[in-house]
């Protein structure tokens, strides 16, 4: 597979949506709609990172471009106070319908639905570090309502938690947390007790010399994720898509990727690296860039 990077983003420009519904921690939306837009596009949802934005993470990053090549639309969402993480650490967030930052993700979402036509069936999500983390919360918390996720630089769904809200877990950062995979699993199906649906594919990222969020967090989430989807008992493979790219996919009896790592070998917390093909490897696999 052959994946450029997206080209620069056209002539649609990012909105800043004020009113968008229950919003219990005051985020901030930002919403990129392409001028070539399909009638009822997909939706990603894209997460920045701490002392980030919205409009930083759609500056920063390719995902603009991929929709306009694609055509589906992009929610990039603020957190607030400006330039904090996200919750991933409280007891609200790490539950279905809880509160706090999650609630008014999820808002978004359905803003989108409702007043841009998005597709319900097609809703994805993204983010880089503590973007990452949230990644694998709505996830845990909403796998009724993604399809797929991508997480750059994150750690599993509660490996955060503190109990407190946008607290830090500096044995967590440091990669000192390690969980079987059913412990891990356990976590994420307690998020929304007796759900039984099917669960979003998951794609994750990190590189080796991460000063921030330790690379061992990779293999937790692996962990975790090829437990939630029934792959864990299942060989993985693995091969090289680009240099100093070490992929490893989990799949299920049907040959479908479930889960799907990426080690990028030296790399720091600076994940997906712009002009690079990384976010389009995301797109693709949540299936983002199938035909208009």
């Amino acid at each position: 597979m052959s994946l450029s990077a997206a080209p620069p983003a056209g002539a649609a420009s990012l909105t800043r949506i004020a009113d968008f519904g229950n919003n219990p921690t005051g985020l901030q939306m930002h919403l990129y709609v392409p001028n070539g837009a399909k009638a009822h596009p997909a939706i990603l949802l894209a997460l920045h990172g701490c002392q980030g934005s919205g409009p930083y993470l759609y500056s920063s990053t390719d995902f603009a471009g991929l929709a306009d090549r694609y055509g589906f639309v992009v929610i990039y969402p603020s957190t607030n106070p400006g330039g904090s993480c996200w919750d991933v650490s409280s007891d609200q967030a790490l539950t279905r319908g809880g509160g706090s930052d999650p609630v008014g993700l999820m808002s978004m979402i359905t803003y989108v639905e409702r007043h841009y036509g998005g597709n319900p069936d097609a809703v994805y999500v993204t983010g880089e570090s503590s973007g990452g983390m949230m990644t694998n919360v709505m996830l845990a918390d909403y796998p009724d309502v993604f399809k797929a996720g991508a997480a750059f630089m994150g750690v599993p769904y509660h490996c955060f938690y503190t109990g407190t809200v946008r607290g830090w877990n500096g044995p967590c950062a440091g990669g000192q947390v390690s969980l079987s995979g059913q412990q891990w699993g356990d976590l994420v199906r307690r998020a929304y007790p007796g759900y039984t649906g099917p669960r979003p594919r998951v794609q994750l990222w990190h590189g080796t010399a991460d000063p921030i969020l330790n690379h061992r967090d990779l293999g937790e989430e692996a962990k975790q994720w090829s437990n939630v989807l029934g792959v864990d008992r299942t060989p993985p493979t693995s091969d090289t898509p680009a240099a100093d790219w070490n992929r490893t996919r989990y799949t299920d009896r049907s040959g479908t990727t479930q889960v799907e790592t990426y080690s990028i070998a030296g790399a720091g917390h600076q994940l997906p690296v712009q002009g690079t093909p990384m976010a389009a490897y995301a797109v693709h696999f949540m299936g983002l860039d199938r035909s208009r």
